[in-house]
């Protein structure tokens, strides 16, 4: 049985198309507020998982429920940032926010100038995507996200498309934005530094079709030390874990 501070709750999941068999016997109970990074080879199910949490697809076998309700469809309350920003480029930064929006929400200018705030955008509510730098487009999709108050944020790839540096920037403020929120996050990365550095558990996956091979806990500290002993000593874990199936010298790469 779930504890009573698990907003998301994973049991048993598997997924098929037709006969390709992606995702099996998924199991997963996420604390409320946590922040679970969500790492595995391409095809391995990552992303499919997440649309499975947020509605868009089905489980073929297993239940996933959110608050203890069975997701069933499509909520307001699952916020989605993808690794394209996905803006509507012919409406203006605060439009897009908008867009997310119920029509019948009232102070949706308020909700806009706070979500542009926490993203550190508060000059740029007049501005159209083309305007907007790759990072600063995926702080309005942050922002858009987070616009309805969501009760847990999924994140895929979200950094993927950013040039180096930008994504290590857009790293420190994922941490601040879930650390002043406190809303429940799952990110699916390809990166294994990223992963330590913005998660509280790890969680790997196999080659297709996906299982959890391993569920890492992350130390506090390698959210402040990239280049700490505990960092790389967690890096070591997961990548002996990662490849543990191939001919490779952990050492190596550490």
């Amino acid at each position: 049985m779930a504890d009573k501070n698990t907003v998301l709750s994973i049991k048993n999941v598997s997924k098929r198309f037709d006969e390709l068999q992606v995702l099996d016997d998924i199991s997963l109970d996420v604390r409320e507020g946590g922040l679970v990074s969500v790492i595995g080879g391409s095809g391995c199910g990552k992303s499919t998982l997440l649309r499975l949490i947020g509605g868009l697809d089905s489980p073929s076998e297993g239940t996933i429920t959110i608050n203890g309700k069975e997701v069933k469809a499509p909520s307001r309350k699952v916020g989605f940032v993808f690794q394209d920003h996905r803006l509507l480029p012919w409406l203006t930064v605060s439009d897009n926010i908008k867009f997310a929006l119920d029509k019948t929400v009232d102070n949706q200018d308020e909700i806009v100038d706070k979500n542009l705030k926490l993203v550190g955008l508060e000059g740029f509510k007049n501005s159209y995507p083309s305007q907007l730098s790759g990072g600063m487009a995926q702080r309005v999709a942050i922002a858009r996200a987070l616009a309805n108050e969501p009760d847990i944020l999924l994140l895929d790839e979200p950094f993927g498309a950013l040039d180096a540096m930008t994504r290590i920037t857009m790293q420190d403020e994922l941490l601040k934005i879930w650390e002043e929120k406190k809303v429940t996050m799952i990110l699916i990365t390809h990166d294994i530094d990223e992963s330590i550095y913005l998660g509280e558990q790890v969680v790997i996956l196999s080659d297709r079709p996906g299982k959890i091979k391993k569920i890492v806990p992350i130390s506090k500290i390698c959210h402040y030390e990239r280049n700490g002993s505990e960092f790389a000593r967690t890096k070591k874990i997961i990548y002996k874990e990662f490849f543990k199936e191939r001919e490779f010298d952990v050492g190596y790469v550490i």
